[in-house]
């Protein structure tokens, strides 16, 4: 390899030199070109200045191209003797010529008269070869024309050559003139105003006459050549072809000799702008001259808008510490510095001061070089990130709430139990008028309570598990609707007066079992049954009834039965004794629904989300997305614009329906899974209950003014039941009148908390 190398430098190296040579040969044929063209031309002059014969004759043709060939081909020698070889064979060609003419001519006085021309030949002839001579001498002075083009000279600033010749020669820079000598040079020559500096040949140029005199014109705004006549006489080059006009006689415009109207009103409109500040211009930016050198970089106003710059960290100053000489206070004593040991190495400290009488008694540092390689790994390694600060309080950013003392009253401890079911209460119902409690449980029970005694009243036995139980909203109607398996039961409580009880036992009785009509496909959604055990009416379904709730009026009654089709929510009306379906497609398994408390508004929730629909108009308003993994209940504001949602997964979701659909505040309260939330009719307070045993109060205020947010304020929480089988409180209710809330837990029992 390594004599392969050296063979193609010795090759390179030998075609340099080729080169070289080549190009010295050319220049040296080119000089001898011109030195025979040079004396070419001295001959010609000879030749005029010497007395032609009246004619001549085919000899001293022969002779001139013999002079020719041996004035070319000399090398070398004095050019004096070729000049005399030359007049000698001229004049005897002149006198053989003259021999022939003329036969009386003698031949001294030829002689005379070549003696005579030879002295003047000589003197001709140095005087040629001086001109030959001067002339070689000028054309060698010429310097190397540049070859770059129309390149930027700033490519050549810092080199020493400013381009190359036609030989591929680098031209190198020529000395800069001193600014005063050439100032001075200017002054003393008249000539300077014509004289222009070539750049790229490093030369000055002298315009001629016919140069500047083009230029004059130019700035005149004439044209460069006088021989240009800008008005010279028409050509008709059209065709007239029997018309009467070339191309139009139409006259000129008036709007191509005056000034435009719009445009002056456009620039009245952008001066007044101007003058009003609607169009500002921004000022320049002003930077600082001074500077603090020893401040931190990255706290400069300057240097914030730009992100791709952020400088290091500059490390800590020296202090009195490190001082050579440091005063008696910072140096610690053997006890202290024997305490550093014990310490971690994180918290002992890297540097201990210590005292010398000089500066040169000071040795060198041990921890230098470890400490400028951290920080030069700190530099290199570790990422800078600019953050933005913001000089901010934390107590402003709590919300400010009011005292609970203000909010009262809110029901905060247990007033009374109701014992008596040996099983999970799963649900618990308030009369209007506040005076009995209903509660179903999993012994297959349904019970009748007062309220103030905490007295047993009625008690039915249905032999099933009893998953809901809800009052008839109207007074006059003391009914109940108990959702037990497939089966809805409709019972009479036997409260109230005669007529009232006269009422219900009109609107329970089914004279003839329900026919339903094919057409519509009602029965296979529910069929009317009257059931004589407990006197009232059965409704059963072809699935499993999870949730019963009253329309206002005491006349619908709405029934979810999640494990079927996705249609499964019915409307049963119980004075004409019908069943229907709801007339909308649902995205999703319903798992309960409620009617609005003043509009005919039906809400309906599935698991992820809360579906809006008009009843009346039978069309979809909106869908509410909770964002929650599973819903488990929901709860209507007593005013219809703000409901409650709450889930599985122990979060509560408070939805004002005029501002979004999505959620106005999510509340995660609860550990565990959430089982029923409910607001109070006449209070601002809102409640829910979970597996984990407790239940939540909350006071939710919903203003009149819909600029104003609604406030929510966690209030207390009420504890008292027991865990049964991992499930804690299954229902709650607030009483109609009353700060009061009833829960019903896992443990068998119902608890009333009063304030």
């Amino acid at each position: 390899m390594a004599t392969a190398g050296k063979s193609k430098a010795t090759d390179t190296d030998q075609n340099q030199n080729q080169k070289q040579k080549q190009s010295s040969k050319i220049d040296e044929e080119k000089k001898t070109k011109k030195k025979n063209q040079k004396a070419i031309q001295t001959q010609q002059k000879l030749k005029l200045k010497q007395p032609t014969p009246p004619e001549i004759s085919d000899s001293e043709s022969q002779s001139d191209s013999v002079y020719d060939g041996d004035f070319s081909e000399d090398d070398g020698g004095s050019e004096s003797e070729d000049y005399e070889s030359l007049r000698d064979s001229e004049s005897g060609e002149s006198e053989s010529d003259a021999s022939g003419d003329e036969g009386d001519v003698n031949a001294s006085d030829n002689d005379a008269l070549g003696s005579d021309h030879s002295h003047e030949d000589q003197s001709e002839s140095s005087d040629a070869h001086e001109e030959v001579e001067e002339s070689d001498s000028s054309e060698d002075e010429v310097a190397p024309r540049n070859t770059v083009g129309n390149v930027p000279l700033v490519w050549y600033q810092d080199e020493d050559h400013i381009g190359y010749d036609i030989a591929g020669k680098k031209i190198k820079k020529k000395e800069r003139e001193d600014k005063l000598q050439s100032f001075l040079a200017s002054a003393d020559d008249s000539k300077n105003w014509r004289k222009i500096n070539d750049e790229y040949n490093q030369e000055i140029v002298e315009l001629t006459k016919e140069e500047a005199k083009l230029v004059h014109r130019m700035l005149e705004g004439k044209a460069p050549h006088a021989e240009f006549d800008p008005y010279a006489p028409y050509v008709d080059w059209f065709k007239w072809d029997d018309a009467k006009h070339p191309l139009s006689n139409a006259p000129e415009p008036k709007r191509r000799f005056i000034p435009s109207k719009w445009e002056h009103k456009k620039v009245v409109a952008l001066r007044r702008a101007i003058r009003k500040g609607f169009i500002k211009f921004e000022k320049p930016k002003e930077e600082p001259r001074a500077y603090l050198l020893w401040g931190d970089e990255s706290d400069a106003t300057e240097k914030s808008n730009h992100l791709a710059y952020i400088p290091a960290p500059k490390p800590k100053l020296p202090g009195h510490e490190e001082s050579y000489n440091p005063s008696l206070e910072y140096i610690p004593t053997q006890e202290e510095i024997n305490s550093y040991q014990l310490m971690y190495e994180e918290d002992r400290p890297k540097f201990i001061p210590r005292r010398y009488t000089s500066l040169r008694n000071v040795p060198a540092y041990e921890n230098a070089v470890k400490e400028s390689f951290e920080r030069c790994l700190d530099l290199y390694l570790c990422p800078r990130v600019r953050k933005k600060r913001i000089n901010i309080d934390p107590e402003s950013l709590k919300p400010k709430l009011p005292s609970r003392k203000d909010l009262r009253p809110y029901p905060t401890t247990c007033y009374l139990e109701y014992r008596g079911h040996t099983d999970a209460v799963m649900s618990v119902s308030v009369e209007p008028s506040g005076q009995w409690i209903a509660s179903g449980s999993m012994d297959g029970t349904v019970r009748v309570w007062e309220i103030e005694t905490g007295r047993c009243l009625r008690v039915w036995n249905v032999d099933e598990a009893v998953k809901c139980v809800t009052w008839n909203p109207v007074r006059e109607l003391p009914i109940l609707a108990i959702s037990v398996g497939p089966d809805v039961l409709i019972l009479n409580t036997g409260l109230g007066n005669e007529e009232e009880q006269e009422r219900v036992r009109e609107l329970l009785q089914v004279k003839t079992p329900a026919s339903p009509d094919d057409s519509d496909n009602t029965a296979s959604i529910a069929s009317w049954h009257q059931d004589d055990k407990h006197g009232g009416i059965r409704l059963r379904h072809f699935k499993t009834a999870s949730s019963v709730e009253w329309h206002r009026k005491g006349d619908y009654l709405s029934v979810v039965m999640p494990a079927g089709e996705s249609r499964a929510v019915v409307i049963h009306q119980i004075s004409k004794k019908l069943t229907q379906r709801i007339p909308f497609k649902l995205h999703g398994l319903p798992v309960t629904s409620v009617f609005h408390p003043t509009r005919s508004i039906f809400f309906i929730a599935t698991k992820k989300n809360v579906r809006v629909y008009e009843l009346v108009k039978q069309k979809f308003i909106k869908k509410l997305e909770t964002g929650l993994r599973e819903i488990s209940s929901i709860s209507v504001h007593p005013a219809g614009d703000n409901l409650i949602v709450g889930s599985r997964e122990g979060k509560l979701c408070w939805f004002d329906m005029d501002l979004s659909s999505q959620p106005y505040r999510t509340l995660k309260c609860h550990p565990k899974d959430i089982n029923n939330v409910a607001f109070h009719r006449s209070y601002p307070l809102f409640a829910s209950c979970s597996d984990d045993c407790t239940a939540y109060v909350f006071h939710g205020m919903v203003y009149s003014d819909l600029n104003q947010n609604p406030l929510i304020v966690p209030l207390e929480i009420l504890r008292g039941h027991k865990s049964s089988n991992g499930r804690g409180v299954m229902d709650c209710k607030f009483h109609p009148r009353q700060p009061w809330l009833f829960t019903a837990g896992a443990d068998s029992l119902i608890k009333l908390y009063c304030h």
